[in-house]
């Protein structure tokens, strides 16, 4: 009998106890053993079928030899931080969904957990019941890996659908999605594209070996996005979508070697693109390997049970004898702005056609009604702001191609 500990009793973590639940036979199978939830940290008490699991003083966890391992669904980084890190000092395996903890000290408990000889694993912290972290750290490992992109949030990308759809102003579509439960009352991480920089960095700092500190991330969401372009980039053959997005940089494109960026953004996308049609609270990831090419990755990127099923995997592999192989540096020099990227712009002016083509030259107009909107040939973000200084902008966007 392998037992385990949860901590938090949330969306997720609720999900953890009711995947190993549900699926007993079929855990026991593969793992040879069956997994059983001994306890629940909880900071307080309510009625309910794992009321008996329940306990608020973490010392029963964390003094308890038969726990092996621990499933953190705390979220935020004060307490899940000071209660991982005495778990794996106590010699306990630790899986966690905490995007945010991994982006901003996941280096260190990763040290931690290899100087005590434990795991901690965190699949779950990009893309809910995506399996993304596994195949980038194993089954790509013979590849360079260049660029990874992708729709990491799931409440942007059915805003944004409902916009397209509908033709939902961004205010009502938010609404609708606070009143399905996909997105939080304050949903800030979500629309400011706080939450998806949070999983790029880790997709970063694991494809590049290199911290990626999500400090240094521009992170624009969309919250500030106009229906208007909504439309005209649908009428065009574009979608726009949230996207986080992180590239190797390197002599072949101006850089140092070594060079890396990341940011948040959104980004009109050709209708031709597989990505551009991913719609709803699904994600969808890209990875550009040297050898293999784009693999584009995609599913229910949140949610009670495809998180609680990455959680619950985690916790299995913890379990096994597999040695884990997650790891990177601390050094975060070579980080450059990712505003010296070369890029498709799409502007929206108060301006005629030649106002445009005066700042930026060949443009290619998508409409023109007392405002014009267009796109630009590629430039850096550098040189789209310094051309575009003297113009009365409505919108811009970055073009993805």
């Amino acid at each position: 009998m392998a037992e385990i500990a949860v901590m938090g009793l949330g969306t997720v973590g609720t999900g953890v106890v009711k995947v190993i639940s549900e699926n007993a036979g079929v855990i026991t199978r593969k793992l040879g053993e069956p997994l059983r939830v001994k306890a629940i940290l909880v900071r307080r008490f309510r009625d309910g079928p794992y009321r008996h699991l329940c306990t608020d003083h973490f010392e029963e966890i964390q003094n308890d030899p038969a726990i092996r391992v621990v499933i953190e669904t705390i979220g935020g980084v004060d307490a899940a931080y000071d209660y991982t890190k005495r778990c794996l000092e106590a010699g306990k395996h630790v899986v966690t969904a905490n995007k945010q903890l991994i982006a901003e000290r996941g280096f260190e408990l990763l040290e931690l957990a290899r100087e005590k000889n434990v795991k901690y694993l965190f699949e779950a912290s990009v893309g809910g019941g995506i399996p993304i972290l596994h195949p980038l750290r194993e089954c790509l490992s013979a590849n360079r890996i260049d660029e990874i992109y992708g729709i990491l949030n799931g409440t942007t990308n059915y805003i944004l659908t409902r916009m397209v759809r509908t033709g939902a102003f961004f205010s009502d579509a938010l609404r609708e999605a606070q009143r399905r439960g996909y997105a939080e009352a304050d949903p800030t991480a979500d629309v400011e594209g706080i939450d998806a920089g949070r999983k790029i960095c880790v997709l970063g700092d694991l494809a590049f070996g290199h911290q990626i500190d999500p400090e240094a991330v521009p992170m624009e969401g969309i919250s500030k996005l106009s229906l208007r372009d909504v439309k005209i980039a649908n009428r065009a053959g574009y979608r726009i979508k949230l996207l986080g997005r992180t590239l190797r940089l390197g002599p072949e494109n101006g850089f140092e070697a070594g060079s890396r960026t990341a940011y948040v953004a959104p980004h009109l996308i050709p209708e031709t693109m597989p990505i551009a049609n991913v719609e709803d609270v699904f994600n969808a990831i890209v990875i550009r390997g040297n050898a293999v090419g784009d693999v584009m990755f995609y599913g229910r990127g949140a949610g009670e049970m495809p998180t609680a099923s990455a959680c619950v995997a985690d916790a299995m592999e913890c379990l096994s004898t597999r040695e884990s192989v997650l790891s990177w540096s601390p050094d975060t020099s070579g980080f450059e702005n990712p505003l010296k990227l070369r890029c498709r712009h799409y502007f929206r002016i108060e301006g005629s056609l030649t106002d445009a083509a005066m700042a930026f030259g060949q443009v290619e107009v998508l409409s023109e009604d007392g405002e014009t909107a267009f796109l630009t040939e590629p430039v850096t973000g550098l040189d789209a702001r310094k051309r575009s200084a003297n113009l009365n902008i409505l919108s811009c966007l970055r073009v993805l191609s």
